[in-house]
């Protein structure tokens, strides 16, 4: 399967010709939020294809790679990084408002990332454990999502993201065609690969059969199970994986199998939350999941 979201319309080429009636190149940027910046470093690495792209492009913002800076308007804008403080609600916000077309990047931007694992915990006593003076500290309760806060129009998951598809979505960028992102199992990968499973021969606990590929198979490949850093595929049957899991491992083991890179997403927290939490959490304080088919925007500032 591919991107149920195309790039551009296929009445956007229009929108890039200049009154002189030249072609006008595409107004990008790439901003983050709370991340490591390791899917922005992605881009920079693709250091074979990097020219031609910028080339075909106008980079009016991105702080990682040049001095030059820009609020907007934006054709296409890049965003990596989950939602973690008002400053930053308000922010995507008004990015938003000068977006064309918003991309989220990375398990932080598509998913909260690992430091969405706070959610399950009091707040507070998170703050107080990490800072010296956590008054002075603005946070909100929860780690989320760009995509609670926004509509988003693409997404390119991983932690880091898959050079082969961001290369891709560049490239259908570009060339103004929709990009071709599969949304198939880690499984299939290994298969191509010819990697032994590593669940079926050695028992080790994998999530490649409900986690969408895109990293090569790399962790079964070196003998170790999937961790699910691409977040969930369409359709994952994570609570039939997680009662297989659970035929030898206690309900703690299988919530923390679950509880990494993409653990808020929505079939992965499912499971976390059925089995207790993640470690170290008390029942109590498992938290009520956000509305996301409703776009829940509850700490967002007011538009």
């Amino acid at each position: 399967m591919v991107s149920p979201v195309p790039l551009l319309p296929g009445d956007d080429r229009a929108r890039y010709v200049s009154r002189s009636g030249g072609h006008r190149r595409p107004r990008i940027g790439v901003v983050k939020f709370a991340s490591c910046d390791g899917c922005q470093l992605t881009l920079l690495d693709l250091e074979d294809e990097l020219l031609a792209i910028a080339e075909r492009v106008d980079l009016v913002e991105f702080a990682e790679a040049t001095s030059r800076r820009s609020s907007g308007p934006f054709d296409v804008l890049f965003v990596e990084g989950s939602i973690s403080t008002p400053d930053q609600a308000a922010e995507i916000l008004r990015l938003r408002a000068v977006t064309r077309r918003l991309v989220t990047i990375g398990a932080c931007a598509t998913a909260g990332g690992i430091q969405a694992i706070r959610n399950w915990f009091d707040h507070d006593e998170v703050r107080a454990s990490v800072y010296p003076e956590p008054e002075f500290v603005e946070s909100l309760a929860t780690v989320r999502p760009v995509a609670d806060f926004v509509a988003v129009d693409a997404e390119l998951r991983g932690c880091p993201i898959s050079p082969a598809q961001l290369r891709e979505f560049l490239v259908a960028l570009v060339t103004g065609r929709r990009p071709q992102l599969p949304d198939e199992a880690v499984c299939l990968e290994c298969k191509r690969r010819g990697v032994v499973c590593v669940a079926v021969a050695r028992g080790v606990p994998c999530l490649g059969p409900v986690t969408r590929t895109g990293c090569g198979a790399l962790c079964p490949a070196y003998g170790r199970g999937c961790y699910g850093c691409f977040g969930p595929r369409e359709s994952a049957n994570t609570a039939s994986l997680a009662t297989w899991f659970g035929d030898d491992r206690s309900a703690g083991d299988v919530a923390r199998l679950f509880a990494g890179f993409t653990a808020w997403s929505g079939p992965f927290r499912a499971v976390v939350d059925s089995h207790g939490g993640p470690p170290g959490v008390r029942p109590a304080e498992i938290p009520a999941a956000p509305d996301r088919a409703g776009g829940d925007r509850s700490e967002a500032p007011d538009a």
